[in-house]
């Protein structure tokens, strides 16, 4: 049986390694991945139509997939693709759930796929999640039997969660399971908490297919985007088999093929440490990602690796390269002590040839785009501190409103203090008070809740602007388009995003833009925002004012950039660390109780702190000097 069914084309050609048990291929990015998946699925379907056989596809759900949903969409719209034989079995489904919940995986299917293709409803298969529970245990028999009465499945389209599970075969799935119910396991709810708005309202159960059930399928894609899936990609790919992670059981199917982005491969040997697997190309990224990972293993700083250290663990080649590890190490050396500067917008009358930013201009307009309205002072309050303070001319731009991070409990404590101060009768305040009392975190927020919300968050953000010492005038609320659905799920970005971005560029006409570059989910908010950056910096290219400005990309509250990718730190004091903790402060409605805390139960504050302390500490073993905390930046060339 062949490996793969079509020809991709991945960014990086695939090699079998002795690491690997899976075969794997690596594009740039989901988009592209996504098509080629759908390609492949599509000449599926034509293939069975030329032979009068039906189509039998197993389908997943969550956002992996989403992308694979629009190009099969697109392709029967505008190429013509029919589904008249196409019989889909889903995976998975919460229980209990309502078909009609915008939560059930009924909703989705229909949203994302069935509702715009000609698939015949009857072929269609879901789990039931309203099946009493007297009748599940037989509804999952007859599920089950029904696969098998079709001959099985011919195509298998998987997700994979954080915890290896596969459909909702969480950790202990025996590797021989049939269709049935099963217990969520915590992190698993934790993932899904953000589209419930909170754990709580999670359901405890579901019912899935079986691994037994997935290993039938004629042919098996898994698809994983981002960092966050770095781990168990790697534990799945690599590791043993094992009911611990219950993907790894994909490693005895003959015909399974994981489609993976960069961050999502980042952790596979091949990539994370290529010197491991075979000859290597030195260029000075790699280079520098191989020292400090040497200096990790062998618990040295950077100028006492010797030519023992880097011959033991497969960098010798590095080391004729390099000429000597005394080389090697001073160039190392001195390129991340030239990352360190505490003139984040250039040091005036300075000799800047060693510096990672221009002395000239000495005062720089800066825009800092904050993607939700905290984002600013909880990934480089520091920074935005030390910039004010040396005078340049800073602006602000909160890229959403935030409002659905706001809960109902906070809403309605600054509604009740509205209604105190408001004497009139029968107000709108009223209204949305009423409102707030009877609703569930789970329900689509009306209107003017979103825009109480939203108003919340925004004289958060101004109280934080004022003590950084930002005039109000500096301070720009966005409120792009693509975030207003009062849901987790938003809009594509459109091009009134882009537009909206582009123009306060233009009016502006930065030296400096700071962005947020935290890429763990490419559906995310975060991903949207720096994509809505990217396409309005790609639209004002040819203009002459955007020849002086650089773009500096800072990372979340949940990571940090690796040592080797880091181009600009900016260290800060215990007073500058303490001064930015109460910036954050000012973001009262996300400090105690925050709506999507996932699985890390720190405040963001605390996250912070550890964070650009950890960052110091990493800069300091490698023999460089001991600071309280550094905030680190890459730089993006477009």
């Amino acid at each position: 049986m062949k490996a793969i069914n079509i020809s991709y084309k991945p960014a990086g050609q695939f090699e079998d390694t002795r690491f690997e048990k899976i075969h794997n291929v690596v594009f740039s990015n989901s988009v592209e991945a996504s098509i080629c998946v759908a390609q492949e699925i599509a000449t599926l379907i034509k293939l069975k139509q030329a032979n009068n056989k039906p189509c039998i596809l197993g389908l997943a759900t969550g956002s992996s997939p989403i992308r694979v949903y629009e190009e099969l969409v697109r392709m029967h719209i505008e190429e013509g693709l029919s589904f008249s034989n196409v019989v889909t079995f889903n995976l998975d489904e919460y229980y209990p759930m309502d078909k009609n919940s915008i939560h059930s995986y009924f909703y989705f299917m229909h949203q994302h796929l069935f509702n715009h293709v000609n698939i015949n409803p009857n072929n269609i298969n879901i789990p039931s999640g309203s099946v009493s529970q007297k009748e599940l245990h037989q509804y999952c028999i007859d599920y089950e039997l029904k696969i098998k009465e079709y001959g099985g499945l011919d195509f298998q389209l998987l997700g994979i969660g954080r915890t290896g599970h596969i459909g909702f075969n969480e950790p202990g799935s025996h590797y021989n399971s049939g269709t049935r119910s099963i217990t969520l396991d915590h992190l698993t709810k934790i993932d899904a908490a953000p589209s419930f708005l909170g754990i709580n309202n999670v359901p405890k159960k579901a019912i899935t297919m079986g691994i037994g059930t997935v290993k039938s399928a004629k042919r098996i894609v898994l698809l994983a985007w981002g960092h966050n899936k770095s781990s168990i990609i790697k534990d799945t790919i690599e590791g043993e088999i094992t009911s611990e992670v219950p993907a790894s059981y994909l490693q005895k199917h003959s015909n399974t093929t994981f489609i993976l982005n960069e961050e999502a491969a980042q952790d596979l040997t091949r990539l994370n440490t290529p010197w491991l697997v075979g000859q290597c190309i030195w260029d000075e990224e790699l280079s520098s990602k191989a020292i400090i990972w040497l200096c990790d293993l062998t618990k040295k700083s950077i100028l006492k690796l010797t030519d023992e250290d880097y011959n033991n663990n497969g960098m010798s080649s590095l080391l004729i390269q390099g000429g000597s590890s005394y080389d090697i190490n001073i160039k190392m050396f001195n390129k991340l002590q030239h990352t360190i500067t505490g003139w984040p917008g250039g040091k005036p009358n300075a000799d800047d040839s060693s510096r990672p930013e221009r002395a000239k201009p000495h005062k720089k307009r800066v825009i800092i785009f904050s993607p939700h309205p905290d984002d600013d002072v909880i990934s480089m309050g520091g920074t935005f501190d030390r910039l004010v303070e040396q005078g340049h001319d800073v602006h602000i731009a909160y890229q959403t409103s935030g409002n659905i991070a706001v809960s109902n409990q906070e809403a309605l404590k600054f509604a009740e203090v509205i209604k105190d101060m408001d004497y009139s009768k029968g107000s709108k305040i009223d209204t949305i008070i009423n409102k707030l009392h009877s609703k569930t975190e789970d329900v689509e927020d009306i209107k003017d809740i979103r825009i109480l919300k939203g108003l919340i968050r925004k004289r958060e953000s101004l109280a934080a602007t004022r003590f950084v010492g930002v005039p109000d005038k500096n301070v720009h609320f966005l409120n792009l388009p693509f975030y207003e659905t009062g849901t987790i799920k938003k809009h594509p970005m459109g091009k009134i995003d882009v537009d909206i971005v582009a123009n306060l560029i233009t009016k502006i006409k930065p030296h400096q833009i700071y962005a947020a570059g935290d890429l763990a989910d490419p559906h995310g908010t975060h991903k949207v925002c720096l994509d809505a950056v990217f396409s309005a910096l790609n639209h004002l290219k040819p203009l002459k004012f955007m020849k002086d400005c650089w773009i500096w990309l800072y990372r979340g509250a949940w990571h940090e950039w690796d040592i080797h990718q880091i181009d600009m730190s900016i260290p800060m004091s215990p007073d500058q660390v303490l001064k930015k903790r109460k910036a954050i402060f000012f973001h009262q409605s996300q400090k105690d109780g925050v709506m999507f805390q996932g699985n890390d139960l720190r405040e963001f504050w605390v996250r912070a702190e550890e964070r650009n302390n950890e960052t110091a500490q990493k800069y300091h073993k490698l023999g460089l000097a001991d600071y309280a905390a550094l905030e680190a930046f890459k730089r993006y060339y477009y």
